[in-house]
């Protein structure tokens, strides 16, 4: 049966770091929904499904888009419990951002409409045009546990009309395709307001709880000699 979430067209991979665009994704949602397995198969094209769920990391990864090379950095929030004013700092950090919930968890859906509530509220307190909605896609991971389905798929749709952002059910387990089409979706969502942060890997000023955020390149995730990646030896892996 066809999918009521029409997915776009996949990104194709690279390794090059040429100049192009920056884009700065932050993945946001509740705890145990499966935002660092949807990065980490991105990314990696692998599918982990356990991880430390208090750390988080910055992904940085290069793909070519209709010809262009885009870098990606992905803020991979933890999803614990924590204070508005925290959750702010990573959206004032980030282009777009991926919202994403468990569709065996009906909490998690209904912290949606927060976390996009905090995007837009912080969005319209920036520099950029508060006129035009911030790019957010929001996200149903684990829809290949259908037995276990607490959200169903016409609550996703009616929450997606009501604030009009896009939504798109996922298995990161079973699709790599589907995973990467999701941050292809998010791309476009940028593509389509400019909102890219200047030149390739450059920060713009951030406060020091981002700056605390270790950050791993894709190349480093990808050469692991056959080693999973897991976040007990994160360190062991990130750039000197």
């Amino acid at each position: 049966m066809s999918s009521p979430f029409p997915l776009p067209r996949p990104l194709r991979r690279s390794v090059s770091l040429a100049p192009g665009r920056t884009a700065r994704l932050v993945v946001l949602g509740q705890s145990a929904v499966g935002k660092t397995a949807m990065t980490v198969r991105f990314i990696t094209k692998r599918f982990i499904g356990e991880y430390d769920p208090t750390l988080e990391m910055i992904y940085r990864h290069s793909a070519v888009i209709d010809g262009e090379v885009v870098h990606f950095e992905i803020l991979d929030t933890a999803g614990q419990e924590e204070d508005s004013l925290q959750i702010e700092e990573k959206i004032k950090w980030g282009d777009g951002f991926a919202v994403v919930y468990s569709v065996t968890d009906r909490c998690s859906f209904d912290e949606v409409m927060r976390l996009c509530f905090l995007i837009n509220h912080t969005h319209s307190n920036t520099k950029r045009g508060a006129s035009d909605q911030p790019p957010v896609v929001i996200v149903g991971n684990k829809k290949d546990l259908e037995f276990d389905r607490m959200v169903s798929t016409d609550d996703a749709m009616n929450l997606s009309k009501a604030l009009k952002y896009p939504c798109y059910e996922v298995s990161t387990r079973d699709s790599y395709e589907e995973t990467v089409m999701v941050f292809n979706a998010l791309y476009n969502e940028l593509v389509k307001q400019g909102n890219f942060s200047p030149g390739t890997f450059k920060r713009k000023a951030v406060s020091k709880l981002i700056d605390k955020i270790p950050k791993i390149n894709a190349s480093s995730a990808l050469n692991l000699g056959g080693r999973s990646l897991s976040f007990n030896s994160y360190k062991d892996y990130l750039p000197e």
